[in-house]
């Protein structure tokens, strides 16, 4: 992994995106979304996570957060460990999923592939953090992680998204309880 891509400053503000394996589109019903919304939250509220941007898309989420009490590292990792644990079996018994088997298939194979896994793999192991050093750059980030469902023309207005802090951004609160600043 590049230098440039890693958590050096353990009380740094960083923007992370991470993808699940083969870029699956997961998040398209609202019981996928909600197990992620729930589990950020209990992050923010027994982790030491501080949120201040995140957005979930079909296949991929971002946010731009902090550490008090981890290394943020290791915050991501535990966040990405426990929800791969946790949603493959959320998956498995949702009768209601019509790409199920294909999915769980598509996790088995990448599982398989990765040493690091015993069964079934969900994310993607890179985190792409980047640390936010100026307002400048900050702002570029939130931005960037707001206009995602606006780009792949979910909606018109950033703040018309559910699950994304935007909405935080212009009075309405939001799902994931986040800083606005």
């Amino acid at each position: 992994m590049s230098r440039n891509y890693k958590f050096h400053n353990p009380e740094g503000l960083y923007f992370v995106s991470f993808a699940t394996v083969f870029w699956i589109d997961v998040f398209v019903r609202r019981i996928y979304f909600d197990f992620i919304v729930e589990n950020l939250n209990h992050c923010v509220a027994t982790k030491g996570m501080e949120i201040y941007a995140w957005c979930i898309m079909p296949s991929h989420m971002h946010l731009v957060f902090k550490s008090n009490i981890k290394k943020p590292d290791e915050l991501i990792a535990d966040f990405k460990s426990y929800t791969s644990k946790k949603i493959i079996p959320l998956i498995n018994g949702n009768l209601e999923e019509s790409r199920r088997e294909w999915m769980l298939n598509a996790f088995k194979k990448a599982g398989a592939a990765n040493a690091n896994n015993t069964n079934y793999q969900f994310w993607q192991q890179h985190n792409h953090p980047i640390e936010l050093w100026s307002p400048a750059v900050i702002q570029q980030k939130m931005d960037y992680t707001h206009n995602n469902p606006v780009e792949a023309g979910f909606v018109e207005m950033d703040y018309e998204y559910l699950y994304s802090s935007a909405r935080d951004y212009c009075g309405v609160k939001g799902l994931v309880n986040v800083i606005v600043d």
